[in-house]
């Protein structure tokens, strides 16, 4: 790839959101240079004459046929005279003549002029198209040719701004003050604008100093932007002073007096340090400062880099400098943005500046696993249609390697992201084809890896799809009066045809997936646009292929894609315009693609050493070959943890780095990866382990120097020493002293001073001296103190106590602190008795005793102060005389817990011997942990012990007893005052004794006390389970205080691995009564355990031993492994089941019940183990005792199971348990009686519990409603249902584990279809009971005798009284003297045939009938002759009866 910087015309692009992307602005341009364009074409038409309707070779033939006109006028005149006598005869024919030659000449004309039209149309129609191919070459996006310069002026001048810019269509320019658009229309005094041949002038009038400020003028066509910018400063002048006139204004204008001043002295307040943040977030650094001298008009200026590049205002940072402060702020962070930011305040005085460095780690990715987004997504080689893209790999120190990237490109003004490529590329770069002449692009990359794909990396910055060849073939030349000549090349090769072959064909880019190919255009190259077409050979194929055989190239380069690798080619190009194709260039060498850059090889030795308290400086031997590497990336690790973090998450291009962000003490290690464009490097070899301290240096300077006591030739003083030593203990102090008002210090001491305090001799009395100090440690004199105030050298003498010193604050919590002192050197004329403590707000004026009585301590816990808050505080000494001075006020402490406070704790080690702890990962190698009880240091060895290992501490109390409780504290030096204190009462000391006495004296831990266990044949084993036994343990049971040894009766044994000691006793009596005791010995360690088996106790053990022997002796014959039990099948059914075992062939099985023997259909097969009874739909007759027998040669066993009483109970619930799963849902059968609820189940008795439940009302069976039902169904009859038994209905069927319930909505529909189904079928069944009948005494076939007398007679019965009819043959008869009918009673009918005959044979019918209906009874008669044989009947057989349907006013409902 081209390493070539950014070209100009890139430069200078610029890509404004109001830019030709917007489609408003687009028409405003198209419009304007579609009118630009006919207001050429109509001075074009009018300068060359096309616009008239004639033509000169039209008047010169008008003007010969007027002169053939008038020849032959003549002629006609001459004819005339010498033929007069044939006037008549010729005037016709000439007139005819004349009329024709008119006509003539009027279509000549008329031909003529649609020539000329004809003509015309096709010169305008050759003018449009050589007008389009015109502004096709010559067609460019806007050129700054000269740009704005800044100006500096004084006030009331005008200032005139001015530039010049081509391209084609004319550019329209918008001009900007601060970026805010100028409109001349809204304040027309002040701006004018002017446009005229390219040049653009903004002339501001009377300029006064609000118009300082950036002016930017923007040019805009549709093929692109271009932007220039200057700065205008208006300045004042003095009172005294009057302004030049703009004509004769001198060379060397008088500044005014802010001006001269020559040295700005910025110093910084606070600082902005080290940063750690996430991507996406929103962030600002700032520093405050102060300026002197503060001048308004010369201001320092605030520069902001990022390693070392100078930061510009932009969409993701902005700039900020006023009021004391200068900030820069992120919009929306991304890993483009780490890096180690500088602020430089830049003066006439010189450069002041601070630095510090920015973290930013990955946003949480979008898939768990997947990497971090790619950074520092940069664009290169642009042209028309294509562009190189390039970025910075991600950071992969947990996750997954990256395989991968995918590139996203979206056009400048949208917001729709395509993805360039479908296959992820492997390289951190891509070139991506396909764009659009004239348009602007943005960028992004994403990284792929097996999890997942990763945030997309930060927009590139906006690129123009432009060929830089384009300018380069157009040149400009300004003469007099503001004129200027344009020359294109195109203009001076004339007019070329088909194009030459492209040159130099080459590749410029070879990865393993494509070729960049690159040439030069051909030359000459011709007016016309130039396309190129590629072609590729596999070396040795004899073959050419066509690449870009769909879209035609306009860039001299091409990326060429689908190359199969480790295979050589050829290339060659051929350019083209609309004339045709030309000959193709010369042949390429063979190129091979493959990977040009390799994966770089690890970084070497790594070196970690100190730095500061919460950073380490990283080394690192470069890697062989670092010529195409983007930088190195650092992780780091806490030993043992083997997890770890990514320092850096943008690469660094040096070989040292500060690794940030550290835990004080804790130790790490660290290794370095390499990265370039194939990716990162395998990891370098682990550093060795370093611990986070900062390095050593010289100390920081005491403070506070404080008079203690002067006698008038002497002057104690006291001072506090350093807060930091500077990793390395202080020596000690070296003072200088100087009498006021002299200029030379000089040393009080040649020798170091040890302590914090120190006796000036040799004073001058009434002389006044300041004095300073310096603290002087292994490197060397630190800072000295600042000078102390000035003390006047005269005794003390008054009575009261002097000032107390070296007030330190420790243990500094949310709401409270402990302050401590010394007591004062000069103790006035009596004893101190106590101390008063003050405190107060730093902002605050007045002073707050915090003790009401002073304390006789020299320290005091100060306590209900605000969180948050800084305190001051100062002591205050006591005696009979009075309060004396007051101490040095302290510094000021914030009152807020450090994050992370540890506190003293205690404990007992392994010897048990007890002590206080405490750790400090903030401790160095200078540091000292201080221990002291009641805030007095400890120096006491009889009592303690002090061991300090590196940032751990302890305290060891000797011989510990209750002269030990109080208060124990802890302080820290060269630390922000890391302390701690506990508090060792009564009860945490016997607590801790009671520990150190188990440690001295201890116990065998035991997981088990000593137990029993009855095993299967009767055996009693005894057990203990120790947590633990060594090989050299001994142990012995004793019984009833007699030691057992082991033997037949007592089996001891002892499992040391696992701690077990057992005994076993085969036969166990009872003689064995007693108490059981184990005693085991481990080096120091004892233990022992007793059970006592006695009374009650023992005949349990007794008893389940001979139970347990004589099942033993059971089960060596026949026997049931599982006794009877009994279980419910899905059917319902109840089994009754038994396991058996030890069985063979001959072995017998029986039922019984109740002592007799139960037939089965089939016998069980014993072979399975298993025998079951069925028992199917259970009842009370089932009740009774079943037995199984198993009998043999080796024995017998039985098994017996009472079915009866609460075992009936249980299996009828579990039947209901069983039959409520099975149970259908409610359905709704009607009857005469009323409505009946029914639910079909696969086995119902009555003992199950159920309930029927109306409106959650619990119903009981009575007249209204009655509860039953069968062996397979429950219903409830709701007898004669009314408007009130509507509602829901439940039936619920309870089972032995859960309720079954099925529910039904009687009511709406429901009810009244079924309240009219029961009015049916009652008033069927009442027109049933009542309706006509025969009861009976009608045969259904009667033979008899001719000649005798039939007597057909049969009761009937009907309410009322039914209607009697005969019928023979099913016709009705009329009763006479042969035939008569009787009806008796009313229910007695007879029907009577005297003197039968043949005739008489038939059909006889009786029709019995009233209003509900009745029915028809036939009888066959059959007549015989006397003599004949009588035919044969069936004796007692009745006639059927046929039922006759009652009217329909009967069987209608009540309610109808």
């Amino acid at each position: 790839m081209s390493s070539v910087a950014v070209p100009f015309y890139q430069r200078r692009h610029k890509h404004f959101d109001q830019s030709y992307r917007s489609i408003q602005t687009r028409y405003v341009l198209e419009e304007y240079a579609a009118r630009k364009a006919a207001s050429r074409q109509a001075a074009y038409y009018e300068s060359s004459g096309l616009g008239k309707t004639t033509c000169r070779l039209c008047a010169r033939r008008a003007r010969t046929l007027a002169h053939e006109a008038m020849q032959e006028s003549r002629k006609r005149s001459h004819e005339q005279k010498s033929h007069s006598s044939d006037e008549k005869r010729i005037r016709f024919a000439s007139e005819l003549s004349a009329l024709e030659k008119e006509i003539h000449t009027a279509r000549h004309r008329a031909r003529e002029h649609l020539d000329k039209l004809a003509v015309q149309r096709m010169v305008e129609e050759n003018m449009a198209l050589e007008r389009h191919i015109l502004e096709e070459s010559i067609s460019r996006a806007p050129e700054i040719l000269v740009r704005l310069r800044s100006h500096t002026v004084w006030e009331k001048m005008t200032v005139s701004l001015c530039f010049t810019v081509q391209g084609f269509p004319a550019p329209v320019v918008q001009w900007y003050k601060n970026e805010e658009l100028i409109t001349p229309a809204s304040d027309p005094t002040k701006y004018r604008i002017e446009s005229k041949y390219g040049v653009h002038v903004l002339h501001i009038n009377r300029a006064d100093f609000d118009d300082s400020a950036t002016y930017s003028a923007v040019a805009t066509n549709v093929h692109g932007q271009a932007s220039t910018n200057c700065a205008v400063i208006v300045r004042r002048f003095r009172e005294d002073e009057e302004p030049h006139p703009a004509a004769i204004m001198p060379f060397h204008l008088p500044l005014s007096y802010e001006v001269c001043f020559t040295h700005i002295d910025v110093e910084f307040l606070e600082k902005f340090g080290v940063t750690f943040a996430t991507e996406g977030e929103t962030l600002t650094l700032k520093c405050s400062m102060v300026v002197t001298p503060e001048l308004k008009r010369l201001r320092p200026r605030a520069e902001w880099y990022r390693d070392d590049v100078l930061i510009k205002d932009s969409k993701w940072t902005k700039l900020y400098f006023g009021e004391g402060q200068a900030a820069l702020s992120f919009t929306h962070l991304n890993k483009d943005d780490e890096g180690l930011y500088t602020l430089r305040m830049v003066t006439r005085g010189g450069i002041s500046e601070c630095s510090a460095y920015l973290f930013v780690k990955d946003a949480d990715a979008l898939i768990a696993g997947a990497p971090g987004a790619p950074m520092d997504v940069k664009c290169h080689d642009a042209n028309r249609d294509y562009v190189i893209v390039t970025w910075k790999p991600p950071n992969t120190t947990s996750e997954s390697p990256v395989i991968g990237y995918f590139v996203d490109k979206c056009e400048v003004g949208l917001e729709n992201w395509v993805q360039c490529n479908d296959a992820p590329v492997k390289i951190c770069k891509y070139p991506v084809t396909g764009l659009y002449e004239g348009r602007s692009y943005i960028f992004r990359v994403r990284a792929v890896n097996s999890a997942g794909i990763s945030r997309p990396s930060r927009a590139s910055e906006p690129v123009a799809a432009l060929d830089p060849a384009d300018l380069e073939r157009t040149q400009t030349i300004h003469v007099d009066e503001g004129r200027k000549i344009v020359i294109s090349k195109d203009d001076l090769e004339g007019h070329v045809q088909i194009p030459g072959p492209p040159t130099n064909v080459h590749a410029s880019e070879i990865s393993k997936t494509y070729v960049v190919l690159s040439w030069d255009p051909p030359v000459p190259r011709g007016r016309e646009p130039l396309t190129y077409f590629i072609e590729k050979s596999m070396v040795g194929s004899g073959s050419w292929q066509r690449v870009n055989a769909q879209v035609a190239v306009k860039s001299p380069r091409y990326a060429v894609f689908d190359l199969e690798e480790g295979k050589p080619y050829v290339f060659r190009v051929l350019s083209a315009n609309k004339h045709g194709i030309s000959d193709p260039s010369e042949i390429t060498e063979p190129i091979q693609p493959q990977d040009t850059v390799v994966v770089s090889s690890a970084p070497g030795q790594v070196v970690a050493t100190r730095n500061t308290k919460t950073s380490v400086v990283v080394q690192w031997d470069k890697p062989k070959h670092e010529e195409d590497l983007y930088g190195y990336y650092i992780d780091y690790s806490v030993v043992g943890s083997n997890h770890w973090e990514p320092s850096n998450h943008k690469p660094i291009k040096y070989n040292r780095f500060v690794v940030h962000g550290l835990e004080t003490g804790e130790q790490y290690i660290f290794r370095v990866k390499a990265a370039n464009a194939v990716g990162l490097s395998e990891n370098s070899q682990e550093s060795e382990a370093v611990t986070v301290q900062a390095a050593l240096t010289c100390p920081s300077y005491p403070h506070g120097i404080t008079l203690l006591n002067c006698d008038g030739h002497s002057m104690t003083l006291g001072w506090k020493a350093p807060t930091y030593s500077g990793g390395s203990p202080i020596l000690g102090y070296y003072m200088d002293k100087r009498e006021a008002n002299h200029q030379n210090w000089h040393e009080v001491n040649s020798s170091l001073i040890t302590q914090t305090i120190y006796t000036v001799e040799d004073l001058t009395e009434d002389a006044f001296y300041e004095f300073k100090v310096a603290a002087a440690n292994l490197v060397g004199i630190g800072q000295h103190s600042d000078p102390s105030e000035h003390f006047k050298c005269k005794a003390w003498t008054m009575p009261e106590p002097g000032p107390a010193y070296d007030l330190m604050i420790c243990e500094v919590r949310n709401t409270s602190l402990v302050l401590l002192w010394k007591a004062p050197v000069y103790e006035g004329k009596s004893p101190i008795t106590g101390y008063l403590v003050d405190y107060k707000e730093v902002d605050a004026e007045d002073w707050i005793t915090a003790n009401e009585k002073p304390t006789s301590k020299r320290y005091l816990k100060v306590t209900d102060l605000h969180e948050g808050h800084t305190y001051v505080f100062k002591v205050r000494a006591v005696n009979d005389a009075g309060i004396g001075k007051s101490s040095e006020i302290s510094e000021p402490v914030l009152v807020e817990a450090r994050p992370g406070t540890k506190e003293i704790y205690s404990g007992v080690d392994d010897e048990g011997n007890i002590y206080l702890a405490f750790e400090c990962k903030e401790a160095t190698d200078a540091s000292h942990f201080a221990w002291g009880k009641s805030y007095e240091e400890i120096y006491d060895s009889d009592k303690f012990k002090i061991e300090t290992e590196g940032n751990h501490s302890k305290l060891y109390f000797k011989n510990p007893d209750k002269s030990d409780l109080g208060t124990y504290s802890i302080s820290v030096s060269d630390t922000d005052g890391i302390s701690s204190s506990f508090v060792m009462d009564e009860k945490e000391l016997e607590h801790l004794m009671a520990l150190s006495y188990e440690i001295r004296n201890p116990t065998i831990p035991l997981k088990s006390e000593l137990a029993y266990e009855v095993l299967e044949k009767g055996e009693v084993r005894f057990w203990i389970q120790a947590e633990s036994l060594s090989p050299d343990s001994t142990f012995r049971f004793v019984i009833n205080d007699k030691e057992v040894e082991n033997s037949d009766r007592h089996k001891i044994n002892c499992d040391r691995s696992n701690g077990i000691i057992e005994m076993m006793m085969e036969t166990f009596t009872i003689d064995n009564e007693g108490t059981y005791t184990v005693q085991i010995q481990d080096g120091k360690a004892k233990n022992q355990s007793s059970l006592v088996l006695i009374g009650d106790a023992f005949k349990a053990v007794l008893a389940e031993s001979e139970l347990q022997r004589k099942e033993f002796l059971r089960k060596q014959g026949p026997h049931f492994s599982e006794f009877l039990y009994w279980e419910v099948t899905e059917e319902c059914e109840v089994l009754l089941s038994c396991k058996v075992a030890n069985i063979k062939k001959e072995t017998d099985f029986k039922w019984y019940k109740d002592g007799s023997g139960v037939d089965v259909e089939e016998l069980p097969d014993l072979q399975k183990g298993e025998c079951h009874l069925s028992i199917p739909k259970l009842s009370r007759k089932d009740e009774g005792v079943y037995k199984a027998t198993l009998s043999d040669d080796r024995g017998h066993d039985v098994s017996s199971l009472e079915l009866s009483g609460k075992v009936y109970d249980d299996i009828i619930l579990a039947l209901s348990e069983a039959s409520g799963k099975s149970a259908s849902p409610l359905k709704i059968l009607c009857n005469e009686e009323g409505i009946r609820l029914q639910c079909f189940l696969k086995y119902y008795n009555e003992e199950m519990k159920i309930s029927w439940c109306h409106r959650e009302s619990k119903i009981s069976s009575g007249e209204k409603m009655k509860i039953g039902g069968g062996e397979d169904i429950a219903w409830l009859q709701i007898q004669e249902p009314t408007e009130k038994d509507k509602g829901n209905y439940t039936f619920e069927i309870f089972g032995d584990k859960e309720s079954h319930k099925r529910t039904l909505d009687l009511s709406g529909q429901a009810f009244d279809d079924a309240l009219a189904e029961f009015q049916r079928l009652k008033a069927a069944a009442f027109a049933e009971k009542n309706r006509g009948k025969v009861i009976g005494g009608l045969p259904d076939v009667v033979t008899i005798m001719d000649g005798k007398t039939l007597n057909l007679t049969c009761t009937v019965f009907g309410n009322p009284d039914p209607e009697v009819i005969w019928f023979k043959n099913d016709k009705a008869f009329e009763i006479d003297e042969h035939y008569s009918f009787k009806l008796e009673q009313g229910k007695y009918a007879s029907l009577t045939i005297k003197g039968v005959t043949s005739e008489d044979s038939g059909k006889y019918s009786i029709h019995v009938k009233n209003k509900y209906g009745g029915e028809t009874v036939d009888v066959t008669v059959s007549v015989y002759r006397h003599g004949e044989k009588m035919p044969e009947i069936k004796p007692g057989q009745l006639a059927k009866p046929r039922p006759i349907p009652p009217s329909e006013e009967v069987l209608k409902p009540e309610h109808e």
